[in-house]
């Protein structure tokens, strides 16, 4: 199994960002085929209350590689592509990965 994880930074506009990004964003994502599952993770501060490194994390799980690469070639996965522009220029970090 392969996994897409884009871990986000804190936006400029938070309130803007989370209502587009769970209301258009990933909505769009499940809307892939081949992707699998999705998953949000929106981060806590500390335990000694300091602000953490990324606002959000999110985790798209796809079969394998060709099927990742298949599913983001699709329409909705290019939608899902050029969704990302109405993030508010939000810096973002893409890893791809196996899963053990």
């Amino acid at each position: 199994m392969m996994k897409l994880t884009v871990l986000y930074d804190t936006p400029a506009d938070v309130e803007a960002f989370d209502a587009h990004y769970m209301g258009t964003h990933i909505p769009l994502a499940k809307a892939v085929p081949g992707i699998q599952r999705v998953e949000v993770t929106r981060f806590s501060p500390g335990a000694d209350g300091s602000a953490p490194r990324y606002h959000l994390m999110a985790e798209l799980y796809f079969a394998d590689a060709a099927a990742m690469q298949a599913a983001l070639g699709t329409p909705e996965g290019k939608e899902l592509g050029a969704d990302v522009v109405n993030l508010g220029g939000t810096p973002a970090t893409h890893l791809v990965g196996t899963v053990a």
